[in-house]
């Protein structure tokens, strides 16, 4: 009787294990190469039955695609919030649809090899960037952002994720 119920619980576990790891989506964050650093955004959830179903909502963020910032404004609606990116942090991302809609990881808090994806649909603002100054996002070209980014040798793409300080005090334009 006892070696019944354990083969059959552990047979359980086993359809369990096998169910969950089928459902489990293999992300690769080699198949992200492009980085993007959300400034601002705004949303609305729904909940249905206590328990968040979806967020919809807008905002102002950064491409960063072969050492270019490139400022664009998106939409979403995705199966979790989105957060705004924290100092110079950004999230892996790759096109969906050239130009349209890109696909970016979000990760799952509480466990940190885990990440759900997320479809923003965009529209590019040729020849900007974003950049926070004051408190305010603002714009500038992308030109001189990309100085920016040498200067300080910031470029998230290759893991040069915060900027290098540069000695003496920074023109106003050249501040995040």
């Amino acid at each position: 009787m006892r070696r019944t119920a354990l083969i059959s619980v552990t047979g359980l576990l086993c359809c369990l294990l096998f169910a969950t790891g089928a459902q489990a989506k293999k992300l690769n964050s080699a198949d992200f190469p492009l980085r993007v650093h959300l400034f601002t955004h705004n949303d609305h959830s729904h909940y249905r039955s206590g328990m968040l179903d979806y967020a919809e909502g807008e905002g102002r963020a950064n491409l960063y695609e072969n050492g270019d910032p490139k400022a664009f404004d998106y939409s979403y609606r995705c199966g979790d919030r989105l957060m705004n990116s924290i100092g110079y942090e950004t999230y892996m991302a790759r096109w969906k649809k050239q130009d349209r809609s890109l696909e970016i990881l979000l990760p799952v808090m509480g466990k940190p090899d885990s990440a759900e994806t997320c479809e923003i649909k965009v529209d590019m603002k040729p020849g900007m960037a974003y950049y926070r100054h004051n408190g305010m996002v603002s714009e500038q070209p992308s030109e001189i952002r990309k100085q920016w980014m040498v200067k300080h040798q910031y470029d998230p793409e290759h893991g040069l994720n915060e900027p290098v300080p540069v000695k003496g005090p920074a023109p106003a334009e050249e501040q995040k």
